[in-house]
């Protein structure tokens, strides 16, 4: 494999943001996440708190939202002009250097490159609620119902702009479970995959 982007997408909780910077320390190369979120807020002149919350967020866990979301008189929404923002400087970024991308349906923006692995990063139940609970101080049913939301959240807007589905492996290069494998093993094998 001849491969110099490599894209994570992930279940929250599943580590992928994780496995995404220690892959880039490893291998070298630039490491891409906030830095989308602060580009396109430079680009676009909204605030970082608003791209962070709503550039890979649908408004809500249905799908249907976006038909009533606010749009101008040529039918672009505020979260299309986001979109079409982070797109192009995420094809920028590819095009720049070796990086990894978290996120950002970075996948589905590169997927005619074929110098991209795409992958997807999943986990089991008890141990995402165990790391949220961790990483946000957030008891086991906090933990539950904000692992649910923000999978669906981020489900419903990768399905918006992308028309494939989330998660769906025949999406992705590889799809790695990061509870079973470990995070080590996850790296090692994407890793060597380049």
């Amino acid at each position: 494999m001849n491969k110099k982007i490599i894209t994570i997408s992930r279940e929250f909780g599943s580590g992928g943001r994780y496995l995404g910077e220690k892959i880039a320390e490893k291998l070298g190369w630039d490491y891409y996440d906030k830095e989308i979120i602060a580009k396109v807020a430079e680009k676009t002149g909204l605030s970082q708190k608003y791209i962070e919350e709503a550039g890979e967020y649908a408004p809500s866990k249905n799908i249907f939202a976006y038909a009533f979301v606010g749009r101008n008189h040529t039918g672009v929404s505020l979260g299309d002009y986001m979109y079409a923002a982070q797109r192009e400087i995420i094809l920028e970024a590819a095009e720049k250097s070796s990086c990894v991308m978290v996120g950002r349906c970075a996948d589905y923006i590169l997927k005619d490159r074929e110098d991209c692995l795409n992958v997807f990063i999943c986990g089991n139940p008890e141990e995402k609620v165990k790391r949220i609970m961790d990483l946000y101080k957030v008891s086991g049913a906090e933990a539950e119902k904000l692992i649910k939301e923000t999978d669906k959240k981020r489900s419903v807007n990768y399905n918006y702009y992308t028309e494939q589905g989330w998660g769906k492996a025949e999406n992705y290069t590889i799809c790695l479970n990061s509870s079973d494998i470990g995070y080590e093993r996850c790296i090692d094998i994407i890793c060597g995959l380049i």
